[in-house]
């Protein structure tokens, strides 16, 4: 394996431990559920990896060596005890007629992350299945719920399939601890285990693809008859950073024909967000003509129906500059033809 005391000078030096970016992303936010503390975990990984480059022995791996930086780096920033989480965890649902949009501060929530970033390119089915299933929106919001060294354990164990003699290594414990930990958040996930289990298939089977294609012609059509035909009765709709959240096809519709009636002809374009399927949504733009940015959709299907559609707001309607769009590489503006263009929000 190539490592920082092999590589030939200091840009082979940086290549070494730039290969590892997007693994060490993904289990930075696995262990924050931040996208963005995500890639700031990442980058003073990197920044201390390159300052004590040639400190590296190479006792253990670079792979290893990375990640006891990284894990030291969430482990601080983790001190502060914010925990985050999903509307559902904070509160009960709320009927359509006591819907109020109450927002919560930023680092509140659960945050959304594309696939991209976040997953390794795999040819395995096996590994990268479950390497999506670990950044599904449940799951993350499990993992919030454990001590943050209960949580190294679990991802280094069940998730990068670790073995416990490397992960007591890296933590500076006994197998015998790694283990009692890793028992402890198994226990702990399985109290959350009630919450409806996902069925999305990697790649969407030809059932689910025709399941999204009829939500985009529901959605973009603005039918509600047809989209709650599409939902499971048990279907949830969570909108961060409003702590509101409804359940049933009900309400849902309910709310979109009227707080939500302002995204009636919207425009959908695909995305892949926590190993789920999803859209960013764009509204009509009154003031520019074409559509504005509003929101990356993430949804979860079970049972041939929608059981959850978690909306990311991110609409300079609402905040001073747009979050989720640029991350995910969304074009700002979409024309009448809901093209990419280079209309600038509000000139």
């Amino acid at each position: 394996m190539t490592d920082v005391s092999t590589a030939t000078g200091a840009a082979g030096a940086d290549a070494a431990i730039e290969r590892y970016r997007t693994e060490l992303t993904g289990y930075c936010y696995r262990m924050l559920g931040s996208s963005f503390e995500a890639e700031d975990a990442v980058q003073d990984t990197m920044i201390r990896a390159w300052r004590s480059r040639d400190k590296f022995e190479g006792r253990s791996s670079l792979r290893s060596w990375l990640y006891r930086i990284a894990t030291n780096v969430c482990l601080d920033m983790l001190s502060a005890g914010n925990k985050r989480a999903r509307p559902v965890d904070l509160t009960a649902s709320t009927p359509l007629a006591q819907a109020a949009l109450t927002p919560r501060p930023d680092h509140t929530w659960l945050e959304p992350m594309p696939d991209a970033r976040v997953l390794p390119d795999v040819s395995d089915p096996a590994e990268r299945a479950v390497a999506k299933e670990s950044v599904r929106l449940a799951f993350m919001a499990a993992l919030q719920e454990l001590p943050p060294k209960q949580r190294v354990v679990l991802i280094l164990r069940e998730v990068l399939a670790w073995k416990a003699s490397e992960v007591a290594e890296l933590l500076d414990t006994t197998v015998a601890s790694v283990n009692s930990a890793l028992q402890r958040a198994r226990a702990t996930l399985s109290e959350r285990a009630r919450e409806r289990p996902g069925e999305v298939s990697d790649p969407l089977d030809e059932e689910q693809q025709k399941l999204l294609e009829r939500y985009v012609a529901a959605f973009e059509g603005y039918d509600m008859a047809a989209l709650t035909a599409l939902l499971h009765e048990d279907a949830i709709m969570t909108m961060p950073p409003f702590d509101l959240w409804l359940r049933g096809p009900g309400d849902m519709a309910g709310f979109m024909t009227t707080i939500g009636a302002a995204c009636a002809n919207s425009r959908l374009l695909p995305v892949e967000i926590n190993g789920l399927p999803g859209f960013a949504h764009y509204k009509p733009d009154p003031e520019n003509g074409g559509y504005t940015p509003w929101a990356v959709q993430a949804l979860e299907i079970s049972e041939g129906r929608i059981t959850g559609m978690h909306c990311f707001l991110d609409s300079l309607e609402m905040m001073p500059a747009l979050r989720w769009f640029p991350l995910f590489g969304l074009p700002a503006h979409l024309d009448e033809d809901g093209k990419p263009d280079e209309v600038q929000q509000g000139e």
